[in-house]
């Protein structure tokens, strides 16, 4: 049975499965992608709901595994060379977990990186944009009067889409017939937008047929289905 007490994290979030991998989360945009990941692989693991409502993220167990108070974050009992392994940023996770199980990341050098480059086109441009449009029009800053700002990242997010969307056209995922990390880590938040920030009109989504016929097909994945739920609020 691996022994996981060294990590101060698990003195908050005790593992009853020690054994399983230990993954820190909440189901937002950024949390899901690691659930569903690893619903989409199969690798047995051990969810922890991190709550934002009690500032759980910025506890002193959180904090001792993701300094930087971001979820999600896992640690493996049997990471590489079968000792354990601390890791965050949804990402650098997603292309550890591909690699630990050899699915989701083709093995052909310029596939694997071509898919990368568009993990990155997410991680760097749609979820930054988008989580900043999602304020403006949904939290805080829909009470600013300047709507220049929410209007900057209108654009920059109905930009992005159509750079998507084209790259969609004639293709049934990211990568073309193979489903991957690239679509695990864009679509959730594609779903974020035009449902929980209800930013859909504000985009014109409708205009992005390509982007809607995909993420209807990821929606539809039984794995994501359960992904998005995990970890249960309740």
């Amino acid at each position: 049975m691996p022994d996981l007490s060294a990590y101060a994290i698990t003195r908050k979030w005790p593992a009853s499965q020690p054994e399983r991998l230990q993954l820190y989360s909440l189901p937002t945009p950024n949390g899901v992608k690691v659930s569903i990941m690893l619903e989409e692989t199969g690798l047995a693991y051990e969810p922890h709901l991190v709550s934002f409502d009690t500032n759980d993220q910025l506890s002193p167990e959180f904090l001792s595994l993701n300094p930087n108070n971001k979820i999600p974050a896992i640690l493996d009992p049997d990471g590489p060379n079968g000792q354990p392994l601390a890791l965050f940023e949804s990402g650098a996770i997603l292309i550890y977990l591909a690699d630990k199980t050899g699915q989701l990341l083709p093995q052909d050098p310029a596939a694997r990186y071509q898919c990368i480059q568009w993990l990155m086109f997410q991680m760097g441009g749609v979820g930054p944009m988008f989580g900043q449009l999602g304020f403006f029009h949904k939290f805080a800053g829909k009470e600013y009067e300047d709507k220049r700002p929410r209007d900057r990242y209108v654009a920059e997010s109905a930009r992005l889409l159509g750079v998507l969307d084209k790259h969609l056209q004639g293709r049934d995922w990211i990568m073309g017939d193979a489903y991957s990390i690239a679509d695990i880590a864009t679509f959730p938040w594609i779903r974020n937008l035009i449902g929980f920030y209800e930013a859909g009109e504000l985009v014109e989504f409708d205009r992005f047929t390509n982007v809607r016929r995909v993420l209807d097909a990821f929606l539809a994945r039984p794995a994501v289905q359960r992904g998005l739920a995990i970890p249960n609020r309740a």
